[in-house]
């Protein structure tokens, strides 16, 4: 998987109109006098918002802010920092510097919001993770019943959680910002409409409902019923092949890397299919996200993948994963004589079920 979870307010517009910039007033023990302290957007991390000194203890930093945003708050001592998602605000910050996570920031409604956020998703993300890694941890063996039902419950609840913030913060730009660092987790865009219409016209419009939009607009590339986007990468024998060349049959394009384990336990289930449907005018063509041949190579052989394989060897920039707007591997999409797509995302038994539903398993 590239990436499941990274390691890992509410400002009513009359205030914003009226606070035209923030401040911040920090009194963290254990800082040396005449220490720089800066505050950086972590949008734009060279982008130095704000910079001040310690003074008999005591820091100030002021500045503007576009819009409510996640902040870093640097300190010089031993790379020290904290998080802030803040706007212009009046804020104070109080606590010691060895324990940042311990930091006790008033005056922001919107970093209360993304206290709140942090206090729901972090377990769950942080469970989700170890349940996956569990999952995973050998290759081309299933992981066992119990897992994967613990592994659906905590991904149902996780679900759930969003649903209920959504909901209940809408006006808040922490709510966008956690449909941004969860989108990965669901694939149909009609949810992710759903979701994204909830949010209040404002943060729709903010930096985080853009990113949701222009991710809507990706995720609608590749659907059931759309065209398949044509391609060429080479072989393992450095030919070019195109999906053209594959009219006239049912082909199931395959995203996956030789470093990814899900795709790994999943190769098992693309033979099987393979085997079992080759001879009625389906196959399959892998595109690997490796960068390594070497790699690429052994991969194939190890899980005795019988199929054409392509790759331009540039990982996450693979050229044909770009079009179809990969952000996460395994994913199919299968396409049907005429190169439309009839299928996606089809795993381990659904992948056969749908090719006995249109090929005949007789």
């Amino acid at each position: 998987m590239k990436k499941l979870i990274a390691g890992l307010f509410l400002i009513p517009g009359a205030v914003m109109a009226q606070q035209k910039g923030f401040v911040i007033t920090g009194t963290v023990t254990g800082l040396a006098e005449k220490s720089k302290v800066s505050l950086v957007d972590m949008n734009k991390p060279t982008d130095t918002v704000a910079r001040g000194v310690v003074n008999k203890g005591t820091f100030v930093l002021k500045g503007t802010i576009a819009e409510p945003n996640l902040h870093q708050l640097n300190f010089d001592v031993a790379g020290k920092k904290s998080i802030l998602f803040i706007g212009n605000e009046n804020i104070t910050v109080k606590g010691n510097i060895e324990n940042v996570k311990d930091f006790v920031v008033k005056g922001s409604a919107v970093n209360n919001d993304f206290n709140e956020f942090q206090k729901i998703f972090n377990p769950l993300f942080q469970k989700l993770t170890a349940l996956n890694q569990q999952m995973y941890a050998t290759p081309n063996q299933q992981p066992n019943d119990s897992l994967v039902a613990l592994s659906k419950t905590t991904f149902d609840a996780t679900v759930a959680a969003i649903e209920k913030f959504v909901a209940e913060k809408k006006a808040s730009p922490v709510a966008p910002f956690l449909l941004v660092v969860t989108r990965e987790l669901e694939q149909d865009p009609v949810i992710l409409e759903k979701r994204f219409a909830k949010l209040s016209p404002a943060n729709q419009q903010g930096f985080y409902g853009k990113m949701l939009e222009e991710g809507l607009a990706a995720s609608k590339v590749g659907t059931i019923g759309s065209e398949a986007i044509e391609f060429t990468q080479n072989d393992t024998t450095g030919t070019p092949v195109s999906l053209n060349s594959f009219r006239g049959k049912y082909v199931l394009i395959d995203f996956w890397a030789s470093w990814c384990k899900p795709c790994r336990m999943e190769n098992p289930n693309v033979v099987t299919a393979f085997k079992k449907f080759k001879d009625k005018n389906f196959t399959v063509l892998g595109v690997s996200l490796d960068k390594s041949r070497e790699s690429w190579i052994q991969a194939i052989k190890d899980d005795g993948l019988a199929w054409t394989q392509v790759s331009d060897l540039q990982s996450w920039n693979n050229a044909a994963a770009r079009k179809y707007k990969i952000e996460s591997i395994p994913q199919n999409f299968l396409v049907d004589p005429s190169g439309k797509i009839v299928g996606k995302n089809l795993r381990g038994q659904d992948l056969e079920a749908k090719l006995c539903e249109l090929l005949g398993c007789k």
